[in-house]
């Protein structure tokens, strides 16, 4: 099994900062409110990818609006250590591709989980789950496509309480139109 309900690297994370790009301050954020059918269920989103959270915040969608690098430091060790349950995919498999394709598809697999973390379906591998997804490729050929990605990453929280209590907002920072 290459995802783990517990990373080792993980837990040796001692200070460490994570990132949501968005078109407003998040100093609150809430683990619920997001859209359905995304990569690891409904929830809130970060990156230890500070450039990836500027993209997603530069998304088509966001022109003209002002947007923001929200900033934080998660405490996984206690996450791990409270018994959260943490899922982590160490990259692009059969078992993060069926994940992804299925909560996608409006599946409840993300449930089971507090906070779940690996690659993203970004626009260099949306095309092999598509195919995968409507039956044009097997498993093994989208697999095969796959392992030539270098999986970008994405945390999901699923669970309010790990918000609450082992996240906490640092800052935000303006971003500048020369950054995105």
């Amino acid at each position: 099994m290459r995802s783990r309900l517990i990373s080792p690297a993980i837990t040796q994370r001692k200070t460490m900062k994570v990132f949501h790009g968005y078109t407003s301050i998040v100093d609150k954020p809430l683990a619920n409110i997001g859209r359905n059918h995304l990569d690891f269920g409904k929830g809130f989103y970060l990156t230890t990818l500070e450039n990836q959270a500027i993209s997603w915040a530069s998304r088509p969608l966001n022109q003209g609006k002002q947007k923001y690098l929200n900033i934080y430091e998660p405490d996984f060790s206690a996450v791990v250590n409270e018994g959260y349950k943490y899922l982590h995919f160490d990259e692009y498999n059969a078992e993060w591709l069926n994940f992804v394709i299925s909560n996608r598809k409006g599946g409840s697999d993300w449930r089971q989980f507090d906070i779940v973390e690996g690659g993203i379906a970004n626009d260099r591998i949306f095309n092999t789950i598509e195919l995968y997804s409507s039956g044009l490729i097997s498993e093994n050929e989208a697999l095969q496509r796959l392992i030539y990605e270098k999986p970008n990453n994405q945390i999901c929280i699923l669970n309010q309480d790990i918000i609450d209590n082992h996240l906490t907002f640092v800052e935000a920072r303006e971003i500048k139109e020369e950054a995105q």
